[in-house]
């Protein structure tokens, strides 16, 4: 049985509760970050701890403790686990209060929740030579997708579609433009060029999208952030996401075209390689 952390307590997961008037529960008032494990050590941490402050105060919420205090709770959980390779789940949310539109009282505890998820071979994921499979959907969620809430209704939905129709991820497009996966910044090459969308309010600052654009850059590889279409993706000569539990993960085929030659590419390929060795010489 796994242990869990909440609210300031290491509880057996059977003994987590959270109450029913929680603003995350009523409202989806909370934001998030998922962190990988690798080798029993926590790959991006600094990057996910300045999103979460970025996401808390864009919603006028406060950070819960300091950077510090969280990486130690990240790794009691990794430690009390026994995680080699997987995930840790943090949400915090505004706290619990009568059930009103408005926001509660300033100084109303916040709710501080993480747990764990063991992921065996999550860096030897066998897509990562097969590539994944995706389908396009219109993209109907709420503006602020640069804001990491725990809204994720409709990315749901979205991963659901993709299930009923035998693939393995959707694409979700908006105004004629890919934005992104349901839970993956998308990707496509095209000549050599790695092109992803632009940072703004439509898509998520990805964590992983940043330290690989990055990586890209070091091995002189051209990229060019700007909207993309449906149709550049299917005529593109490869295709991949990044997000920090899939890393870099090759694309090819969507709505049911082959990308380039339908198998993966040399590109994806290299830029998991090179973000894993980064992030496990990095890992904290």
């Amino acid at each position: 049985m796994r242990t869990v952390y909440v609210n300031g307590d290491y509880l057996p997961e059977d003994q987590a509760k959270v109450s029913v008037f929680d603003r995350g529960f009523l409202f989806a008032d909370a934001v998030y970050e998922v962190t990988s494990v690798l080798d029993g050590k926590i790959i991006a941490f600094d990057g996910h701890v300045e999103r979460l402050a970025r996401s808390l105060a864009e919603l006028g919420m406060d950070m819960p403790m300091s950077p510090e205090a969280l990486l130690d709770i990240h790794r009691e959980l990794v430690a009390r686990n026994a995680i080699d390779e997987g995930l840790i789940y943090l949400q915090v949310s505004r706290g619990a209060a009568d059930r009103d539109f408005a926001y509660p009282a300033a100084d109303t505890p916040q709710t501080v929740v993480l747990f764990t998820q063991a992921k065996a071979g999550l860096a030897d994921a066998p897509m990562a030579k097969t590539g994944m499979k995706v389908i396009s959907i219109p993209d109907r969620r709420w503006g602020r997708r640069d804001i990491k809430t725990v809204q994720l209704l409709y990315p749901s939905m979205g991963k659901m579609l993709a299930k009923d129709a035998g693939v393995h991820d959707a694409w979700m497009v908006e105004d004629g433009a890919v934005t992104e996966g349901t839970s993956n910044n998308a990707y496509i090459v095209k000549d050599g060029t790695i092109i992803t969308r632009h940072l703004g309010e439509e898509i998520l600052h990805g964590i992983t999208r940043k330290a690989v654009l990055a990586y890209a850059a070091e091995a002189q590889m051209k990229v060019e952030e700007r909207a993309f279409t449906l149709a550049e993706a299917q005529a593109a000569d490869e295709a991949f996401i990044t997000s920090a539990s899939t890393f870099v993960m090759p694309v090819v085929e969507i709505d049911g075209v082959p990308v380039g030659s339908g198998e993966p590419g040399p590109v994806a390929a290299r830029l998991r390689e090179i973000y894993l060795d980064e992030s496990r010489k990095a890992a904290v």
